[in-house]
């Protein structure tokens, strides 16, 4: 480790041509008048801002927020008791003031050479990603999230990520997406600037709040499935003598596509998260016999049953196991609408990141979890041929059982807060 974070999770050195990333390769510097400007601020409460780049103002005078964007974010800092050189420091996601926005590149060059540098040595409690490139900054090289047709998903705009405080676990600190000032100038509505305040009082709360490391559950390969009954009942399974409370589980089924109805689908895996700390994974066997244990479990409606898109489960259990699945209880996905109904932010994966810190879990596998030719829903993905691989088989099973341990505790946290809410 290298202060918060590994060079691997978090920094790209080089192009694929083999260019390393730097000052000369972006060649924004050439042209500036205070060029690669260094952070500045006091940084007394411990806050960073990044901004998305000087404007001509800040590169003629070279200090940060000198334009009217910087009125604007002095004072909104000021109603919150917070001072924006005294107790923060500021830079910019590029550092030189570019002629028309940033690219990738230039901006891939500045977070080399400039943003995970000041990070690692200030080790701010939170970071407060003002705009577009901010947040390309800082999480786009590390938002890896497969479309399922080979492309990636698109890390979408700051109107997508703005009011999350996520607990970054490759930085060990809390990233606070906000519209930049500019925006809040630009529209000029009052809904606008009254979204940023209250954005940017979030943020500042949570100076005071300690950051939740994320603890690896423990991960258990089982073949002999009579383990999930011992979990849930008190003597033999389908026994009246079943806990009292309904239990909570959270399951999730690795598959050969998306939807079971054609010949040659399978279920490849299934993983069980019984509490917030620990979770069962196994292939799926060959026999009736075998899955009875499961099936039962699958069937019992006095044990609650979560997961992300629950129809998913419910569909492959009916049409592959021939069993109704019983006691579904929660379904992330329809939670994370229901609590905040931006698009592109219900799935898995994202709410896994935004709530847990957890960017990328699933890059290895996901690739392989799309099919060969993507005609329909019905085609076979290439799962086998990833378990045909050195090691694949037990990457398989990790992502089964992480993705099954995130849906519990995000069905954990999502409940309180309905409940609390409602």
């Amino acid at each position: 480790m290298s202060g918060f974070f590994t060079r691997k999770q978090t920094e790209s050195t080089s192009r694929p041509t083999g260019k390393t990333f730097s000052c000369s390769a972006c060649g924004l510097y050439k042209n500036n008048v205070n060029p690669k400007m260094e952070p500045m601020g006091n940084f007394a409460k411990g806050i960073m801002n990044i901004g998305d780049f000087p404007s001509v103002l800040d590169d003629e005078r070279g200090e940060y927020w000198q334009g009217k964007e910087g009125r604007i974010l002095k004072r909104a800092y000021a109603k919150l008791g917070v001072d924006l050189f005294e107790d923060c420091v500021n830079i910019n996601a590029v550092s030189c003031h570019p002629d028309e926005k940033p690219t990738n590149q230039q901006l891939d060059c500045c977070r080399s050479m400039k943003v995970l540098k000041a990070i690692e040595y200030y080790k701010p409690k939170v970071i407060v990603l003002f705009g577009n490139s901010a947040l390309y900054s800082v999480i786009g090289n590390r938002w890896k999230k497969d479309l399922g047709d080979g492309s990636k998903t698109k890390l979408g705009a700051i109107q997508k990520w703005r009011g999350f405080t996520i607990p970054d676990q490759d930085f060990k600190t809390w990233f606070c997406p906000v519209f930049s000032p500019s925006v809040v100038l630009s529209e000029d509505r009052p809904e606008v600037e009254t979204t940023f305040n209250l954005d940017l009082a979030k943020a500042v709360k949570y100076l005071d709040l300690p950051f939740p490391v994320w603890e690896e559950p423990k991960i258990e390969v089982i073949e002999d499935l009579s383990e999930i009954e011992n979990t849930w009942v008190n003597s033999k399974w389908g026994d009246t003598k079943i806990h009292a409370n309904p239990e909570l589980a959270a399951f999730d089924y690795e598959t050969t596509g998306l939807k079971p109805h054609a010949e040659g689908h399978k279920i490849i895996c299934c993983s069980i998260a019984h509490d917030e700390h620990n979770v069962y994974v196994f292939m799926m066997p060959k026999t009736r016999k075998e899955l009875k244990p499961f099936l039962n479990f699958l069937s019992n409606p006095a044990i609650g049953k979560c997961g992300a898109n629950i129809k998913y489960e419910h569909v492959w259990s009916k049409v592959k196991l021939k069993v109704e699945v019983q006691g579904w209880k929660h379904d992330t996905m329809q939670a994370a609408h229901i609590l905040d109904n931006r698009t592109g932010i219900t799935g898995l994966k994202f709410q896994t990141y935004v709530n847990f810190g957890i960017v990328d879990y699933d890059s290895e596998v996901s690739p392989y979890l799309r099919p060969k030719v993507a005609n329909s829903a019905n085609d076979i993905n290439q799962i086998e041929d990833l378990l045909k691989m050195p090691g694949g088989k037990e990457k398989l099973l990790k992502y089964c059982a992480l993705d099954s341990i995130n849906e519990y505790r995000l069905c954990v946290k999502q409940l309180k807060i309905m409940n609390n809410t409602i």
